[in-house]
């Protein structure tokens, strides 16, 4: 039943395209955020941020601000109230080694725009003008954020990330047959760091309950995460504290850990005891996590006609001083292709910034498009279309893991995202192709990402009139898990969708993981399925021991609920309405649980993965080197697809983010102040609708084995190896490779 929701093996919504049922709530505006949520007597907290990047705070004078009517605490490092902070080093569930960062802990400053003091106000206005007032004096020292002065100072981690596979031992001999290959690629690739950037800035709102009890609204991706980091810091019994987080206005990782606004709104509402409000504004937003600076080196070694006879590839990322952040960046290489002669590596070199973040497809966005760009400059050297070259060196089998894969559909990705972009007429020859004063380039590429499973619970009520509540503490981040887990549940019962209320973000639901990594689809839909199941089996128990029941001696392997019966396969005549089994037999609800989690024993002897191919038309105009995408096809193998909708969704927002990441998206470093220096979505680029043409979505057929469900996550498979389509694009259309992204106007003119 791999592949099956509805015990009879009949899906009704499953498999189809439907709209989000949290839809009419977020263009309604009742949908609430965490920075939206009120209490009686709420008050507003404004952070105040460093002025310099390293050093320490030799004075903070707070007497202006305090003297401002309607100020009612401004909490510092010098008289912040003692906490279990100070006792116990809590790492959060996707915490890098290292020691997390302490807001307020010390006069020490780590990095630029570090929270220094939280003033808090009766109202956000009074707040945010006694901030200003509020003097802090430093003795600065020179920062150092410039990776490529560190790189001499890289180093391997020494104690490795929970859940960030370090890069293989080597196989073969890849120097020596690097070597001796007759055709040699070998170039060092750059993606500029980038934040996160979502539409909801993140906010923590504590509601005080009094007895020490606080209800807390937290922006984060998983309200587990929020639990136990405030359990841990402030030394709260869990009881005592409730997180909820019903909508999140976008993530991309950024929400997977608490970030410090949440640490000084329950320090502050303890402190007063009562309820309080932080928001961090955008400029702040650019003060935590980012995609990391990596500085990346990729060499291929091929016979004359591509095949492959050596692949390195070698990277060294940035992190903070204080947390030695990991993901994988090379790993990708000796997945992708079958070569004899493979070396890896990955090494960390520290920077006086705060410590970098996941963020969509981490690690894969950034090694696979230098991978995917040189595999391209291969394709050119050895006079090959850039698909025969990649189907050349097709790999059948995971080799840095030794397993075969649990599915793999990427040939049937290349042949049918061709066919519909139109690639075999294109000309091989760079600036061969224009449309009047444009330069028109066809490139592609591949693209990789774990399919992964979760251990995680969900809950399942069934009440008398036939309406069904499913739900875990899981987020949704925007993808569509209210409207998938409806359709589950609702195939499963045989119920309509109508029928079916999906619940999240909340820690009395059952525990589920964050939503992040892709897996949320094939582990909080599994264990909705299965608590949905286990309703069956309940329901059905109760109708065959009804008096003349049609259900009499029928197994349940037999019994199919749909149109919200319980009939019999190949007799549907034979059945019951589910509200008359409960009334019959005086029930008022029916509840289940149910858990799902990895099989140990299919993680042992398989290797799963999504895969993508992409194809990307770029125009460039040749006098004013302007770059417009005007075509991407982006073809995806991903298992089973629960909702043709959402997923299509999921995919235009990977491809937007990866184009965003090849031509505008960049975090500029002034290196003299240790600053990012646009901080704002004035200067930090992004891509709207003017940059946005036609994309189009293709999934293929595949049947996949890696969780019951037979899903692959969705989330971060569409933003892989866009970027590198894009740029392999532009060397097509103009003959100037560039390695160095985002791909920008100066570049292009150079």
């Amino acid at each position: 039943m791999a592949n099956s929701i509805n015990s009879s093996g009949t899906d009704t919504y499953v498999g189809t395209a439907r709209s989000r049922v949290d839809g009419p709530a977020k263009v309604t505006g009742q949908a609430k955020y965490a920075g939206e949520f009120g209490a009686p007597d709420l008050a507003h907290g404004y952070v105040v941020s460093s002025g310099i990047a390293r050093g320490r705070i030799t004075a903070i004078d707070a007497s202006a601000a305090e003297a401002v009517p309607g100020v009612l605490k401004v909490l510092t490092h010098e008289n912040r109230p003692r906490t279990a902070w100070l006792d116990y080093n809590y790492q959060d569930a996707v915490a890098p080694p290292g020691s997390p960062f302490r807001a307020l802990y010390d006069d020490k400053i780590h990095y630029s725009g570090q929270p220094v003091a939280l003033v808090v106000a009766e109202d956000f206005d009074t707040a945010r003008h006694a901030a200003s007032l509020v003097k802090v004096a430093y003795e600065a020292e020179a920062p150092t954020t410039d990776l490529t002065a560190q790189r001499d100072l890289a180093y391997d981690p020494p104690k490795k990330r929970s859940g960030i596979k370090p890069p293989p031992a080597p196989w073969g001999d890849a120097a020596g047959a690097y070597d001796a290959a007759p055709i040699r690629v070998s170039q060092d690739y750059r993606l500029a760091v980038e934040h996160h950037n979502p539409m909801e800035p993140h906010a923590s709102t504590v509601v005080w309950e009094g007895d020490g009890k606080i209800t807390v609204y937290d922006k984060i991706q998983g309200v587990a995460n929020t639990h136990g980091y405030i359990a841990g810091v402030f030394g709260m019994k869990k009881d005592d504290v409730r997180v909820l987080n019903p909508y999140l206005g976008g993530g991309f990782g950024s929400g997977l850990r608490p970030q410090y606004q949440l640490f000084l709104a329950v320090l502050a509402a303890r402190a007063l005891e009562r309820s309080v409000r932080v928001v961090l504004t955008r400029d702040q937003m650019f003060s935590f996590g980012y995609r990391p600076d990596v500085l990346q080196t990729v060499s291929l070694g091929s016979d004359a006609e591509g095949g492959l006879q050596s692949i390195r590839h070698d990277a060294i990322s940035g992190t903070s001083n204080f947390e030695d952040y990991q993901e994988v960046v090379v790993n990708w290489s000796g997945v992708l292709y079958d070569c004899d002669n493979v070396a890896l590596s990955y090494k960390l070199a520290q920077l006086d910034t705060y410590t970098p973040s996941d963020m969509r497809a981490p690690g894969a966005v950034t090694g696979v498009m230098a991978l995917e760009i040189a595999m391209d400059e291969l394709a050119h050297e050895t006079g090959q279309d850039p698909i025969a070259l990649r189907l050349k060196n097709y790999s059948e089998s995971d080799r840095t893991e030794g397993k075969p894969f649990s599915s793999k559909s990427l040939r049937a990705c290349f042949e049918e995202g061709a066919a519909r972009f139109g690639w075999s007429t294109r000309n091989p020859e760079p600036r061969s192709m224009r449309d009047g004063r444009e330069l028109v380039g066809w490139g592609m590429a591949t693209g990789i990402w774990e399919s992964m499973m979760q251990q995680s619970g969900a809950q399942a009520t069934l009440t008398a009139d036939g309406k069904l509540v499913v739900g875990n503490s899981t987020g949704d981040i925007g993808t569509g898990t209210y409207t998938i887990l409806t359709q589950i549940a609702a195939d499963t019962l045989g119920l309509r969708m109508e029928d079916v209320t999906t619940k999240l973000g909340d820690t009395n639901l059952a525990e589920a993981p964050l939503a992040g990594g892709s897996w949320t689809a094939a582990s909080s839909g599994t264990a909705v399925m299965r608590a949905c199941q286990d309703l069956a089996k309940q329901l059905f128990t109760l109708a065959r021991g009804l008096d003349d029941s049609p259900l009499a001696n029928v197994d349940f392997e037999r019994a199919v609920f749909k149109d919200g019966r319980i009939a019999v396969t190949g007799d549907e005549s034979r059945g019951i309405a589910i509200t008359d089994v409960l009334a019959a037999t005086g029930t008022d609800t029916l509840e289940a649980t149910g858990s799902a989690g990895p099989d140990a024993a299919h993680q042992k002897a398989f290797s799963p993965y999504t895969h993508s191919a992409v194809f990307v038309e770029v125009k460039v105009d040749e006098d004013l080197g302007v770059v417009r995408v005007t075509r991407v096809v982006s073809a995806i193998a991903a298992g089973k697809i629960i909702n043709l909708k959402t997923a299509r969704s999921q995919i235009l927002g990977g491809v937007v983010m990866g184009i965003g990441s090849a031509l505008e998206e960049e975090s500029m470093l002034d290196h003299t102040l240790g600053r990012f220096m646009n901080h704002n979505l004035g200067e930090y680029h992004v891509p709207v609708n003017a940059d946005i043409h036609d994309i189009d979505v293709i999934f293929v057929d595949e049947e996949d084995k890696a969780n019951p469900m037979g899903v692959k996550g969705l989330g971060e498979i569409g933003i892989v190896g866009t970027a590198a389509a894009v740029a392999n694009a532009v060397f097509h259309a103009t003959g100037k490779r560039i390695r160095d992204l985002p791909i920008t106007i100066d570049k292009i003119l150079a």
